[in-house]
């Protein structure tokens, strides 16, 4: 009978370790984080956060650098990441079916804004380059390839009647495009991030950086194609810019698999929004990220779970 018994309880222990013996394990939280190049602010950012979920949440997380926008929502809609950091032009073209999508991609929804992109287009003062229009004939990095800077390099293009038939693209990271301007082979690049961006503060110190201003009528036109961007200013001494140049920026988005259960997004967005301290240290860009301004300038729909905690907190 004792030798039964002594069966019969270890039976019931292999029973409760298969069910996880009341440790959790099987409940923890899984969550893949599609970000960006490492050289921008994306990737930090999501790797602060990825810190976060697991300290607050308890959850696993994997940090992923991407080509950012477009690749990150392909990766939402494959199943392949449960968050991502996205440019609100590319939500929207996902949203509609156009530009890089052939057809419509709604498999993900927003957690909140972030903070605006500046689109920064850069070069140096020995390149005698002033304008966008002096870009015809030069070798330009645009980005990577279908990332959220090359939308924005088209979109710029176009707004000021030009196209890559008008110089030499290449299509570059930050950091491969920042070499380039370094060793001669690029003569400027799009930069479209959160501002100071890294790999240009770097060129800063080695070179006198030039950043060409977005704004007049090629300003206006863009806004008329694209109302989703705003006129916005990159500050003096940003990169030694003795004064502000204008220029053009767009909402970058937090974003998660439409898949995921309310109760879980509503304490991924709990989480970000009670721990603000620690996401802005993730880079300078990240201080614009506040709770009064998480529903701003967002084209598309929000997760119930992100809606649940903005009711909660009283943001409309």
């Amino acid at each position: 009978m004792k030798r039964v018994s002594f069966i019969i309880f270890l039976a019931s222990l292999l029973v409760l370790s298969a069910c996880g013996g009341g440790s959790g394990a099987d409940d923890r939280l899984f969550l893949t984080i599609a970000t960006g190049g490492q050289s921008g602010v994306y990737y930090p950012l999501g790797a602060t956060l990825g810190q976060l979920y697991e300290t607050e949440l308890g959850a696993q997380t994997s940090v992923q650098a991407t080509g950012a926008s477009v690749e990150n929502i392909n990766l939402l809609d494959k199943k392949r990441a449960e968050l991502a950091i996205i440019m609100g032009d590319a939500a929207s073209q996902a949203y509609e079916g156009t530009g890089p999508f052939d057809k419509k991609v709604q498999s993900f929804a927003a957690v909140a804004a972030l903070y605006p992109n500046y689109v920064q287009v850069i070069t140096t003062v020995d390149t005698g380059i002033e304008t966008i229009e002096d870009l015809k004939g030069k070798r330009v990095g645009v980005g990577a390839p279908n990332s959220g800077v090359e939308l924005n390099a088209r979109a710029i293009l176009e707004a000021h009647g030009m196209s890559y038939e008008d110089f030499d693209e290449d299509y570059l990271s930050y950091s491969e495009a920042i070499d380039g301007i370094k060793n001669g082979t690029v003569d400027a690049a799009f930069v479209t991030s959160g501002i100071p961006n890294p790999a240009v503060t770097d060129l800063s110190t080695s070179h006198k950086v030039k950043v060409i201003p977005i704004e007049g009528k090629g300003m206006k036109k863009l806004k008329e194609l694209y109302p989703y961007y705003a006129e916005n200013t990159i500050p003096k001494d940003t990169y030694g810019n003795k004064e502000d140049v204008p220029t053009a920026s767009i909402m970058n988005l937090l974003v998660v698999q439409t898949d995921l259960d309310e109760e879980t997004v509503y304490r991924l967005t709990k989480t970000m929004f009670e721990n603000l301290k620690k996401v802005h240290n993730a880079h300078n860009a990240a201080k614009e990220i506040q709770l009064e301004t998480a529903k701003e300038s967002v084209p598309i729909p929000f997760h119930p779970g992100a809606e649940k905690y903005f009711e909660e907190a009283g943001v409309k």
